[in-house]
């Protein structure tokens, strides 16, 4: 095979990587949207609750399902879908009357979309790069949730004063569309023909895996992928680590505006920055698994990074400034984590195929994580009226994850190849 065939096509992975900024647009539109658009919509308290959590409770009931039906849609053709079914979800509400009933219709589309696009898009990270990239590559693309998270809190004081809500959902539209124009124009890279994904360039021997894989065998495929140990371990993992972001994520706002008083403008960017934070977390994950790091020390390092940081974070009797610096600490150490996970899928499928069921069970993992977490929070925090004693849910996710990473260092492969030998279809 020559250099040019296995070279790793990095504006295809960009492209890629786009569309799942795009999807993550819409998640963290919501949250910075929601105080305009209760008092616009006349949206209780119960219903707001509802379209906040519409895409999680999607995500959380349907990811591993998704996932499985990759290899039978096949990768391109799934993602293309997503990114067409998210910016359809986020225009309902622009073109029903406005709402409780449109707006929640459109999350709930969105939430499919999203589903759609993110446990695919892995796959076609595979096929534009080389073994040797493959894990880098995996890691940027971990960073797609707290980088389109991020973006849209830096946006919201701009947009939200001058073209309301309805301006973040325009633009919303606006980012997918383009991320799938992108997509379109590197369709080739993802395989020999729109639809099709490529075998990875380490087995070149293996012919191309079609699109559409015949209906009797898919599900055995997919089933097949969650047999093994591994991925639930590294699922829960991510998962207890989504309980300490969070947490992380809901006191810092809460702690801005309630207790220092900050305006809607400076808690937003103090915000996203802290949620950017976790980008450079998550190159870090990706570069050090290039060098041979194993996923189950990443995951240990995370984990103890960030149970650390919460403690600091929470202490009153710390200065705002070191407060605030621990904060981001625990987002940009907690980076290395999904880093560590979603990369791994590559390792475990025994063929391209079983890609996205695994991507789907991560994702479950994570959803699953945010759904225990907000009740589990919640409850600590009402019952003492402190948010810092919000170190009663994240201090033991923290020990746990760190334990459910000594459990993965028992059952990852020895050696940690870059990419699995898949079987012939």
């Amino acid at each position: 095979m020559s250099a040019e065939a296995t070279a790793t096509r990095w504006w295809a992975v960009a492209a890629a990587f786009g569309g799942g900024v795009a999807i993550a647009l819409n998640v963290g539109k919501v949250p910075v949207a929601l105080p305009t658009l209760r008092p616009e919509l006349g949206l209780s308290l119960v219903q707001a609750g509802w379209v906040s959590s519409a895409l999680t409770t999607m995500a959380l009931l349907m990811a591993a399902l998704v996932g499985m039906a990759v290899g039978r849609v096949g990768a391109w053709r799934m993602v293309m879908a997503g990114l067409v079914c998210c910016a359809l979800g986020a225009l309902l509400p622009l073109l029903l009357p406005p709402g409780f009933p449109g707006l929640l219709l459109g999350r709930l589309v969105e939430g499919l979309g999203f589903m759609c696009t993110a446990v695919a898009t892995p796959a076609l990270v595979t096929a534009a790069t080389a073994p040797q990239d493959r894990r880098f590559a995996l890691g940027l693309w971990s960073a797609y949730m707290p980088a389109g998270a991020g973006m849209a809190m830096l946006a919201s004081p701009l947009v939200l004063p001058w073209m309301g809500w309805q301006g973040l959902w325009v633009l919303s539209v606006a980012g997918l569309l383009a991320a799938a124009a992108a997509l379109w124009r590197f369709r080739a890279v993802y395989g020999p023909k729109p639809g099709v994904l490529a075998s990875p360039p380490t087995a070149p021997a293996v012919p191309a895996v079609p699109s559409v894989a015949p209906a009797g065998t898919f599900w055995q495929t997919g089933f097949a992928a969650l047999r093994q140990p591994l991925p639930w371990l590294l699922a829960l993992a991510f998962g207890v680590w989504a309980i300490q972001h969070f947490a992380l994520i809901v006191w810092m706002p809460t702690y801005l505006r309630e207790v220092r008083g900050l305006g809607a403008g400076p808690t937003a960017v103090l915000t996203s920055v802290m949620l950017l934070a976790c980008v450079p977390g998550n190159l870090m994950g990706g570069s050090l698994l290039q060098r041979g790091w194993s996923r189950s020390r990443l995951i240990m390092l995370g984990q103890a990074g960030a149970g650390l940081g919460a403690l600091l974070y929470v202490n009153g009797a710390l200065p705002d400034g070191l407060r605030y610096a621990a904060a981001v600490w625990v987002s940009f150490i907690g980076g290395v984590i999904p880093a560590a996970v979603m990369a791994s899928s590559t390792v475990l499928a025994r063929s391209p195929q079983q890609i996205g069921t695994l991507q789907g069970l991560f994702m479950q993992g994570a959803q699953l994580g945010q759904f225990v977490g907000t009740p589990s929070i919640a409850a600590v925090v009402a019952a003492s009226g402190q948010w810092r004693d919000s170190w009663w849910v994240t201090l033991p996710s923290a020990a746990l994850g760190i334990l459910l990473g000594w459990l993965v260092s028992r059952w990852e492969p020895a050696g940690q190849p870059s990419s699995p030998t898949p079987a012939a279809p």
